[in-house]
């Protein structure tokens, strides 16, 4: 069995999740805001890469995706359900601007030159338009119930231990509808029923365990004291001065 990938994978994981408590350190509430905008864009270009990993054949963009779900999780932990929900419409605006704005540049015709450049975007930004409305309607229903679910799951286990319930408890049961969504609106009809609800089951089971390893990466993130960030703290101490 070839173990390159799933210990790329690793590495893959660890690189992005280091990179999530590095925003959150230096830049607070601001870098959750901008992490979440990012990762929308890089989730949805990952998405049409497809690999091999222990017998499984999977999109990449699942680790990505679900850094998305930590950001929201942690404002909603540390900063309230209001800043969660508008850090859920700030991906959005991302998600649909990247894609309508790149949809308008594929219209213009390239030179001779240019014929080749053309194709590859058209392979990474050329999305169907099934693809792209499910990827729409998927994200914004995902986390819209995500943000509701921890807020709720925040009143009946409030205690400082039970943060893994919160977490778990509201992303896993998201993520599941994001990835219904996802595959009813983008392939159901494309596919047989059985290929379908093998895309389905294996999405969800990748996501659960991402969503598992990052829990341990949101309960150092929470134990960050200085909630605006290393950065914005020292911009502001600057203009103090």
């Amino acid at each position: 069995m070839d173990l390159f990938n799933p210990a790329w994978g690793v590495l893959f994981g660890i690189v992005q999740f280091a990179l999530f408590l590095a925003c959150y350190r230096l830049f607070g509430r601001t870098g959750l805001y901008a992490w979440v905008g990012v990762a929308t864009v890089l989730a949805n270009l990952q998405v049409v890469k497809t690999i091999e990993m222990l017998g499984l054949v999977m999109t990449l963009g699942n680790i990505t995706y679900a850094s998305i779900y930590m950001a929201t999780d942690l404002l909603n932990e540390r900063h309230g359900r209001e800043e969660a929900r508008r850090a859920v419409w700030f991906g959005f605006f991302f998600l649909f601007a990247s894609t309508l704005v790149m949809q308008l540049a594929l219209v213009f015709e390239p030179d001779e030159s240019g014929l080749e450049m053309q194709a590859a975007m058209e392979t990474v930004f050329g999305l169907a338009p099934r693809v792209a409305a499910g990827s729409l309607a998927a994200y914004l229903i995902s986390q819209v119930l995500d943000v509701r679910l921890f807020s709720r799951l925040r009143r009946r286990f409030a205690a400082r231990g039970q943060f893994w319930i919160r977490i778990l408890g509201s992303t896993l049961v998201s993520q599941f509808v994001d990835t219904l969504v996802f595959c009813t609106v983008a392939f159901a009809g494309v596919f047989e029923t059985a290929v379908w609800i093998d895309i389905l089951v294996t999405t969800y089971l990748i996501k659960f365990v991402v969503s598992g390893a990052g829990t341990p990466v949101l309960y150092i993130a929470r134990s960050f004291r200085d909630e605006e960030g290393w950065w914005m703290r020292r911009k502001a101490a600057g203009k103090a001065d």
